[in-house]
């Protein structure tokens, strides 16, 4: 079956990865601006992070047949300087024309501190100004309920976003709700320590139907599975799902998310 991995680090993985992707059923993938495991220390870096994520790793993703998009931003961990965040949050319009850039993103809270809010609202901003569509990073483990509900509230105080153009990203059991229930898109991630697992993303594609639901592996620096989202895909079948249903949450859901970005142009396998 034919799937998009909404949410992967590619920065973070070898090129063989892109091969076994490939030989997975992988055709597209979105990679987020994130954490580079250190805190970088100038815009210029970001800079060359950014065109990074613009021009090599479209082409390393091309050489086996998958479709490479990113989104642009600075992230949570690396939002208490402000100062720095600020100065990269101005540079980033120019890459919004590049043709693989859907929007913002990953952006979020971290430890919900206030510096964090800060930069997150003005992220916000950005993207509002140049219509924008946003991914969203929730907090890990004990900070996740309520970081989660501080950005749905400071998203919904923004009467310039429209929901149906923001993915929130890595929601659980105990957040998933809230997320679809204010009209925002959910992303499962699945990841072995600290988010969910494909039993558990299972779980939740029964209990809520699939509507507005996505998966992805996330694929970074950690103790992660760049394949993860085909192992959901064999739990689904194992459970006696319909293709159609897996199809809507691996396949569709995610090219009618991604096509709220005007750079979205996908070209499906014939």
């Amino acid at each position: 079956m034919d799937y998009i991995d909404p949410h992967i680090h590619m920065v973070s993985r070898i090129t063989d990865d892109y091969e076994t992707l490939a030989r997975m059923g992988c055709v597209a993938i979105s990679e987020p601006a994130f954490w580079a495991g250190f805190d970088r220390g100038t815009v210029d870096g970001f800079r060359d992070y950014f065109r990074q994520l613009t021009e090599v790793e479209p082409r390393r993703a091309a050489q086996y047949g998958i479709q490479h998009y990113t989104w642009l931003c600075i992230n949570a961990k690396e939002a208490e300087n402000v100062s720095l965040s600020r100065d990269v949050i101005q540079m980033i319009p120019e890459f919004l024309d590049q043709p693989n850039v859907l929007g913002i993103g990953e952006i979020g809270l971290n430890k919900n501190t206030k510096n964090e809010a800060t930069v997150f609202l003005e992220h916000l901003d950005l993207a509002a100004k140049y219509n924008q569509p946003i991914l969203i990073h929730t907090p890990h483990l004990e900070d996740k309920y309520q970081g989660t509900r501080m950005i749905l509230d400071m998203l919904q105080s923004d009467t310039r976003l429209d929901a149906d153009r923001v993915l929130v990203d890595h929601v659980e059991e105990h957040t998933i709700d809230e997320v679809l229930d204010r009209g925002f898109w959910a992303g499962m991630t699945l990841y072995p320590v600290t988010k969910c697992t494909p039993q558990r993303a299972a779980d939740m594609i029964e209990r809520t139907g699939g509507e507005r639901l996505l998966a992805n592996s996330a694929g970074d620096w950690g103790p992660s599975k760049p394949t993860a989202v085909p192992d959901l895909i064999f739990e689904l079948r194992r459970r006696g799902h319909s293709e159609s249903l897996i199809r809507k949450v691996v396949y569709e859901n995610p090219l009618e998310f991604f096509s709220r970005s005007k750079n979205f142009n996908f070209n499906p396998r014939a």
